[in-house]
């Protein structure tokens, strides 16, 4: 049997997300709001969603955002951590703004924003991502029974990637599936072996239901500005 529900989960905000930092497999830790967000995200997939397995990229910031979902559904439930659930690695780029490798490498920058593989900066290819994440996704469903659901804890361009391999798409050639945000997720489910594709995307991009721009001010959002007294 196999799980036929996945869900692929990505982590909370990090100083690195608020910076416009390319991460990658740098290991950063959760900010304050990202914190915020774990939680307040974990409460609300544990609400449609409780997971059999959770399974979680070993990155820091995968891992606590696994952890808050893991103590949503009360603790019962184990987090795994597997390598091949890491971010894409983007080499000699990580840690750079978009505006500094726009100035450093121009030309290559306008054929990564252009869909291309960013080769000359050491950049795992598309292709590579795809192929571990749907690797690890299927091995992880495969020791599930079928009423049983998986939860995947990864990053942005990992989760676009895997989900647009599973759904039979070449990764290298399309680029229809945004990405996620923080502490959203892609809801799959599988058909079998026999179906084309072998799985659909029943939901994409989902999360606690906040606004945009109060998820990415966290959980002062609603507080008035101070004012000068006269």
């Amino acid at each position: 049997m196999t799980a036929r529900t996945v869900v692929l989960l990505r982590h909370a905000r990090t100083a690195y997300n608020a910076t416009l930092r390319l991460q990658g497999q740098i290991d950063i830790p959760l900010d304050d709001v990202g914190r915020w967000q774990a939680a307040e995200g974990a409460a609300a997939l544990a609400s449609s969603h409780r997971a059999a397995r959770i399974v979680s990229s070993d990155l820091e910031r995968a891992a606590d955002t696994a952890a808050a979902y893991a103590q949503a559904l009360g603790g019962d439930v184990a987090v795994q951590t597997d390598v091949r659930l890491r971010e894409r690695s983007f080499g000699a780029w990580e840690g750079m703004t978009g505006e500094e490798i726009a100035e450093r490498w121009p030309e290559e920058y306008a054929a990564w924003r252009r869909g291309h593989d960013p080769v000359e900066a050491g950049a795992e290819t598309k292709v590579a991502v795809a192929a571990r994440m749907a690797e690890a996704v299927r091995e992880h469903a495969d020791a599930l029974e079928g009423d049983e659901t998986l939860v995947v804890v990864s990053h942005g361009a990992a989760i676009t990637l895997a989900v647009t391999t599973l759904l039979g798409i070449d990764v290298d050639g399309w680029r229809g599936i945004a990405g996620v945000h923080n502490v959203h997720w892609s809801h799959l489910h599988r058909y079998g072996a026999d179906a084309v594709p072998e799985w659909r995307l029943v939901a994409h991009n989902v999360g606690a239901g906040y606004p945009l721009d109060r998820w990415q001010a966290g959980p002062d959002w609603n507080l008035e500005p101070e004012t000068k007294s006269a």
